[in-house]
């Protein structure tokens, strides 16, 4: 399976806020989509992403909700692609502790991807397995 499977299912939507964004709007956008994380975008190029995680660790240091998200944002993106395979997008977010990835092609931002968004995929692929099995234990002489 690949990202592009994933993206086929969920859509390609993607809420993102420009880095001179204060925390105030992001804790807005998050709470008014029910998401977890949001990408930072200037002149339609990646250049952050912040999340729930940013903005507890920046409340608190004793700073307030003014602040722009270029102060809090993880500028060091991770990026995966539509072709890249889900067992090996597993193990990166695994290892390097992210929840989520953009997905980017040629440049543009064209989804992204959360761990919750690969443990779904992994399940409702693993009980396709197990039906396909039964079936075929059924069918068996």
């Amino acid at each position: 399976m690949r990202v592009a499977d994933i993206l086929r299912k969920k859509g390609s939507s993607v809420v993102t806020l420009p880095s001179a964004a204060t925390i105030a709007q992001l804790v807005e956008s998050l709470d008014d989509n029910n998401i977890g994380a949001v990408v930072v975008v200037d002149d339609d190029q990646v250049v952050g992403i912040v999340s729930e995680r940013d903005i507890v660790h920046h409340l608190r240091s004793g700073r307030d909700q003014t602040s722009a998200l270029s102060d809090i944002m993880s500028a060091d993106v991770h990026v995966v692609t539509a072709h890249d395979d889900l067992d090996q997008l597993a193990l990166i977010m695994t290892e390097r502790r992210l929840r989520h990835l953009p997905v980017v092609e040629d440049g543009a931002l064209k989804g992204i991807v959360s761990i919750g968004d690969v443990v779904k995929t992994r399940l409702e692929a693993l009980a396709a397995e197990r039906d396909h099995l039964e079936d075929y234990l059924r069918k068996a002489p």
